[in-house]
């Protein structure tokens, strides 16, 4: 069994309490909010384990949640902020061409030509697709935000730790801002851009 494999994967955090029994608001960081009580019990960066069991959805990404271990609402508000997680194993395999976000972290990155791009740092979301952070890339200082797309990203082999971008995904990333000011330039009809 890799590393890989043993990790845990956060799944939500509590967010508050509700009522007076000891029920739970949970922020779901997953696709299907409910799925935070799918994959068996979880466990807090305490220790703490709980066996959530969903009573409803709140919202697209909270869920409210009851488990057995959570006796009062004065419980529920101390868990308030408390991440919790699986076992990577836990969950079920991705379908061909997905992958946990988190797996990708870690990877090494190389261009269509096999040549070294660093490594990626960290995947984020900020609303409109996935976008993964480049480090230590070579040539190039600081950190460099890619899209995580079928155009940019062209393959990712999770057994041999590696990921390949596209070479000028990442030179598009480096040239940034001045890019954007001519074509905003241009745009406003402005001759000396």
């Amino acid at each position: 069994m890799t590393g890989r494999a043993q990790k845990r994967v956060c799944l939500g955090a509590f967010a508050g309490a509700h009522g007076v029994k000891g029920d739970v608001k949970i922020k779901a960081f997953t696709q299907k909010p409910e799925a935070v009580a799918a994959y068996g019990p979880v466990e807090t960066e305490s220790g703490a384990r709980f066996t959530l069991s969903v009573i409803r959805i709140l919202k697209d990404d909270q869920v409210l949640a009851r488990a057995p271990e959570i006796n009062s609402r004065e419980d529920a508000i101390a868990l308030k902020g408390e991440r919790f997680y699986v076992d990577r194993q836990a969950l079920p395999p991705p379908d061909e061409d997905e992958f946990y976000l988190d797996d990708l972290v870690g990877l090494k990155v190389l261009d269509e030509t096999r040549a070294p791009m660093g490594a990626v740092k960290a995947v984020y979301n900020f609303g409109a697709g996935d976008v993964i952070e480049l480090m230590d890339i070579p040539g190039i200082d600081g950190l460099r935000l890619v899209a995580f797309t079928k155009d940019n990203v062209l393959s990712v082999d999770l057994d041999a730790g590696w990921i390949t971008v596209r070479r000028d995904a990442v030179d598009i990333a480096e040239e940034g801002a001045p890019a954007d000011e001519t074509a905003n330039a241009a745009a406003m009809g402005e001759e000396d851009a």
